[in-house]
């Protein structure tokens, strides 16, 4: 088992993506906490990836932004970045700057546009944590997609996301 990361809550052991179930269709605040604690359960299993398949599971949260959870747990972009900067060489981890390029490309689904912007800003983080990582050249360019600057990354956040958001996100820029 790993240390836990230090700003997710924890996790019970045996937790997975299925745990996720337990909540039902609730995409609420119980929803928001498991998916962030099944975050650091699959952290100290060594599954990086899998835990970053998590937080974008709790960025998918439907919160006003005045619930409890988000004082007790801010938005996880602190948690997305330790997570890539403090990964075992041999845990798997892929190429989150991929990933969230084409998560924030393809969005759909119920409040996809705040959910874009958030991949963006994930994005914006694995460049930083990594940034050895290739974009997807071909997919920008067939699509026609553009990557935003920081400056249009946080009004989309500040406008869309939930109070205090924007201030989290810049807050992962923050030496750790």
């Amino acid at each position: 088992m790993l240390p836990n990361c230090p700003t997710l809550p924890p996790g019970e052991p045996g937790m997975s993506a299925v745990s996720i179930r337990s909540v039902g269709a609730d995409r609420g605040p119980a929803f928001y906490r498991l998916a962030l604690a099944c975050a650091q359960a699959l952290w100290c299993r060594g599954l990086p990836a899998q835990a970053i398949l998590m937080l974008n599971r709790a960025f998918s949260a439907d919160l006003t932004g005045a619930e409890a959870v988000l004082l007790e747990h801010p938005p996880p972009y602190r948690a997305l970045r330790w997570i890539l900067e403090n990964r075992a060489e041999e845990h798997f981890l892929g190429n989150p700057r991929r990933h969230f390029q084409h998560l924030a490309t393809r969005m759909s689904g119920p409040r996809a546009e705040v959910r874009t912007w958030r991949a963006w800003a994930c994005w914006r983080i694995a460049r930083l944590a990594r940034p050895e990582d290739p974009a997807d050249e071909v997919q920008l360019a067939q699509d026609g997609s553009v990557e935003p600057d920081d400056e249009t990354i946080d009004e989309k956040l500040a406008a869309l996301g939930w109070p205090g958001e924007a201030e989290a996100w810049r807050g992962a820029f923050a030496d750790p």
